[in-house]
């Protein structure tokens, strides 16, 4: 029986999955945007506090400038001149000291007249027209800063590049109340700071967050696939059981249906045909003296038979009775069943291999209804297997169910027709009127038990039937047992 829910039951659920994972999704891009967004906002922080330490330093560096080089100087000279040894060695030896220790990758002084006076650089001491629009903001008593990024496209996209640098233009001023006798602004000076350290720590903090995202959002993912893993089998469980409460409302209309046409015919047909099978045995007689040869009586008999049974067929699969409950034991029945089919058996050559488990436990059930069933199953594979074979019958236990197994040696049913097996009336033999597997089933599930029927791995069919062990009732001055409702 194919127990594969139909596709449309499981969709609702498929809805649910698209907006998990999708959510997933979502939750995974926005946290790399946030990433990157707060890594932006880190390197303005960092640029901000850059700028500050370069305007911190340079007003330092202001300060000293007029109190220890330029108000001695010229005060000594009369001028500043930084192309006379001795008053640049001052100048060099005020600067590095009140810049020593700190941050400074270049350091330029530029004069009113945007001439490089003074530079770490050497090779810078002199040039003119430097400083562009930094110097000339700076003159304007405006303090700017610029950052300068080198490398390739990648590395500034992504935020690792080679270099960094920020450049910060500030004016050289008197110290006030000195300003208010001269001009405010003597010059400009120039700092540069190598922040490639400082970014390439940045760009590490936001490689470790998005691996560290992504860790997490793997985990939340595998935690959702493991949800949604045991959501669908629910769903599949809950839809497999409504599609078993469907196929059983179905059989139950069938039945009932069954039921009705039963009670109206069954007494229709059985009595003309008590009548016709009675008249041709009157029939046979008479005719044996006229014509000893003449096989038409015992076609009419044989033919009436068949019609009876099948009749009784459909009476039993139609009103099926209670079982009468009483101990059984399993490995009797089945004996009874080998015993009755023995002459059948060995005119055709079959070979039954029985295992019984030992012991076997007794359970409440209707011997006569389980041989009838066993009976069917037998006659069955037997009919699977026309130039005889090999049936093995298992029967062991556990502690809630005593488990038959029948297997057969037969061509197997092919899958096209394994769903129908249970519908009335279906049969592919030529004789036969497709209601035994039905009373079968109908019998096993009024003991409160069940039956598959599949294929083997080689070849033949496996019947497996479930019977449940029935225990006592608690304090009962006798063992009483009730079946569930099939």
């Amino acid at each position: 029986m194919n127990t594969k829910p139909p596709e449309e039951r499981i969709k609702p659920f498929r809805l649910v999955k698209y907006f998990t994972f999708t959510g997933i999704i979502v939750i995974f891009l926005v946290i790399i945007v946030l990433s990157m967004l707060n890594t932006h906002w880190v390197r303005s922080m960092q640029r901000k506090n850059s700028e500050d330490y370069a305007h911190v330093l340079i007003e330092n560096l202001n300060h000293q400038v007029v109190l220890q080089f330029i108000i001695p100087v010229g005060l000594r000279y009369g001028k500043i001149q930084l192309s006379n040894k001795e008053q640049f060695e001052r100048m060099d030896n005020v600067v590095r000291s009140t810049l020593h220790s700190f941050k400074v990758k270049a350091l330029n002084i530029y004069s009113m007249d945007n001439i490089i006076s003074y530079s770490f650089d050497a090779d810078m001491i002199g040039r003119k027209k430097y400083g562009g629009t930094g110097y000339q903001r700076a003159v304007a008593g405006k303090s700017t800063s610029k950052l300068i990024q080198r490398g390739n496209f990648l590395q500034i996209l992504f935020g690792f590049p080679k270099e960094v640098r920020l450049i910060t233009f500030a004016p050289l001023r008197w110290e006030k109340p000195l300003g208010s006798f001269t001009r405010d602004v003597l010059g400009v000076v120039e700092i540069e700071q190598d922040l490639s350290r400082a970014y390439k720590n940045i760009f590490k903090t936001q490689v470790l967050a998005v691996i560290t995202s992504t860790a997490l959002m793997g985990a939340l993912l595998v935690v959702l696939i493991y949800v949604v893993k045991r959501g669908e089998g629910i769903i599949q469980k809950r839809a497999m059981e409504r599609l078993r409460l469907k196929e059983r409302l179905g059989r139950a209309e069938k039945l009932s249906a069954i039921g009705e046409m039963a009670a109206g015919i069954s007494h229709e047909i059985r009595n003309p045909l008590g009548i016709i099978q009675s008249s041709a045995e009157l029939l046979k007689k008479k005719v044996i003296k006229f014509d000893p040869a003449s096989t038409i009586p015992d076609i009419i008999i044989e033919e009436s038979g068949r019609l009876n049974q099948i009749i009784t067929d459909f009476i039993n699969f139609a009103r099926p009775r209670s079982p009468k409950l009483a101990p059984c034991r399993i490995d009797e029945v089945v004996e009874k069943n080998l015993t009755y089919l023995a002459p059948q058996i060995k005119e055709q050559g079959y070979i039954i291999k029985n295992n019984y488990q030992n012991p076997l436990p007794e359970i409440m059930a209707d011997a006569s209804m389980l041989y009838q069933s066993f009976l069917n199953i037998l006659i069955n594979s037997m009919q699977a297997m026309p130039d005889g074979g090999r049936i093995q019958i298992d029967v062991g236990s556990n502690e809630n169910f005593v488990v038959i197994h029948f297997d057969d040696e037969g061509r197997g049913i092919s899958e096209d027709i394994m769903e129908k097996i249970w519908d009335p009336f279906f049969t592919n033999k030529e004789k036969g009127s497709g209601l035994g597997l039905g009373i079968v089933k109908n019998i096993i599930e009024a003991h409160g038990g069940s039956i598959q029927i599949s294929n083997r791995p080689v070849r033949g069919v496996r019947v497996t039937i479930e019977l449940p062990v029935m225990k006592p009732e608690p304090n009962s001055g006798e063992a009483h047992n009730t079946v569930p409702n099939a």
